[in-house]
């Protein structure tokens, strides 16, 4: 049982982050916490793991109790006892460097038997067909593939309470599919799940209840039959994602958006291969048109992140050339050209402030235009604060804002609208089709059904050009 005693939380010199929460969870049931970003759903599922008040500094008042224990006196080695999550980003809670150890990790710090941990992580690879990511390196991953293993690492564990804070945010289509799967297998386990997450419809099927933030505040508690009974236009009216599962490559195109003049870039002669590894992919000729909003999709781990990085002259051993008109950009000319917004913003935040971090990426400084287009995407008032103190949906805004800033006329963005809300979804989209009218070209990975329905005006399924899909059709 999990119990909110009237709890408040003020990280420090901020907003008052939670006001008066009073909720109790009781054993076995699976409560979604849903609402625009920045409302408080990571801030509250952190007073139950414990990091609030034990790792992040702040004002505290209330008591949270967790399995009978105040978890503010509770070291964080006993409540992860009791309390296992899925962090929003993956990344920040692997301890080791190959996926099998990270799996082991959690039993080992519990002192089991090395023969019930091989038996614990056999159990959870053959459930949830996990085999292919056995024994690879972290780093290696893609954001989708990280976020798979995060939830295994957990599964494996004993513990009674599973917490997952945007767990979908980076998944495909099939990943959400073995996350659902996943859940479907904690309940069978009889354990108790707290979600943060704001694309909800996977998640009917299972939850009892759902809550409702704003503002620090839980301002309305649905069952779960009143939830699943609210239609599309009035779960976006709460300003929640509303979109059902569907496989992006299915998805049909406003036949309107697209407003292209026939340009093309051509890409030729990209290959990538990890070191030691076989390529990736093997592209000889794309052709790109100019001047749409071109959505890349397929599965997690086919190499969609790589490929932007590579087309962005990031991968400096990829050799490829994109030929723009008469001109042939090699990977210093398609550096300077080329912006691109990466997966985890975390690696492309460096400054002091937001009205800094967008000020860095202009030609020129220029104040007055960097805050108005912190205006477009609701980040003003946050102009001052620290780029790294924002939540993981402002954080993405941040950077989108960057790329917006820095004038360039290729613009790449791997997932830009993962964690983010639906009303701040629909803003990013305007803002690429603003990007599109004043001739950019832009270039998204996404899984997001509702973004690329709003804004893409090309699809290119990126499996055709995966070296494992190449060898299936020559078979």
């Amino acid at each position: 049982m999990i119990v909110f005693d009237n709890v408040s939380f003020q990280y420090t010199k901020e907003q008052e982050s939670l006001k008066n929460i009073a909720l109790t969870i009781n054993e076995g049931e699976v409560v979604l916490v849903c609402g625009p970003s920045g409302c408080g759903k990571s801030t509250l599922v952190r007073c139950v793991n414990g990091l609030i008040p034990h790792f992040y500094q702040g004002r505290m008042t209330g008591c949270v109790t967790v399995s009978g224990t105040d978890a503010s006196k509770t070291t964080l080695r006993k409540l992860s006892k009791h309390v296992g999550t899925v962090f929003q980003n993956p990344r920040s809670q692997f301890f080791n460097v190959d996926t099998t150890s990270e799996l082991a990790f959690g039993c080992e710090n519990f002192g089991l038997l090395p023969e019930d941990i091989e038996q614990r992580i056999n159990s959870v690879v053959n459930r949830h067909d996990l085999g292919k990511l056995m024994d690879r390196s972290i780093f290696k991953l893609s954001g989708g593939e990280k976020q798979k293993i995060a939830c295994a690492s957990i599964a494996v564990e004993p513990v009674d309470i599973v917490i997952l804070d945007e767990p979908s945010a980076n998944l495909d289509y099939t990943g959400i599919c073995e996350l659902q799967r996943m859940i479907e297998g904690w309940i069978e386990d009889h354990k108790t799940i707290l979600i943060a997450e704001h694309r909800i419809s996977y998640l009917f099927p299972y939850i009892t209840r759902a809550l409702l933030m704003n503002n620090g505040e839980i301002i309305k508690e649905f069952t779960a039959k009143e939830i699943r009974s609210l239609s599309e236009d009035e779960l976006q009216g709460l300003g929640l994602r509303a979109e059902r599962m569907q496989d992006p490559t299915d998805v049909k195109l406003t036949a309107d958006n697209k407003k292209s003049n026939g340009d093309k870039m051509i890409l030729l002669n990209m290959t990538y291969s990890y070191k030691g590894e076989k390529p990736v992919f093997n592209i000889p000729q794309m052709e790109i048109p100019m001047g749409e909003i071109i959505g890349i999709t397929g599965a997690n781990g086919a190499g969609k992140s790589t490929f932007l990085r590579c087309l962005c002259g990031m991968e400096r051993s990829c050799k490829a050339m994109l030929k723009i008109g008469n001109e042939l950009w090699n990977n210093k000319m398609r550096r300077r050209k080329i912006y691109m917004v990466m997966q985890d913003v975390n690696h492309q935040l460096f400054t002091d402030s937001v009205l800094e971090e967008v000020m860095i990426s202009q030609e020129a400084e220029d104040k007055t235009e960097a805050l108005d287009i912190l205006e477009t995407l609701d980040l003003k008032e946050y102009a001052d604060r620290h780029p790294l103190s924002l939540s993981g949906g402002q954080k993405q805004r941040v950077a989108v804002a960057s790329a917006i800033a820095s004038g360039r006329s290729i613009i790449l963005f791997d997932e830009p609208t993962s964690g983010l809300d639906y009303s701040h979804m629909l803003q990013v989209s305007e803002l690429l089709k603003k990007l599109r009218d004043n001739g950019k070209t832009v270039i998204i990975v996404t899984h997001d059904i509702e973004l690329i329905q709003n804004a893409c005006t090309v699809v290119i399924p990126f499996m055709q050009y995966t070296t494992e899909t190449q060898k299936e059709s020559e078979v």
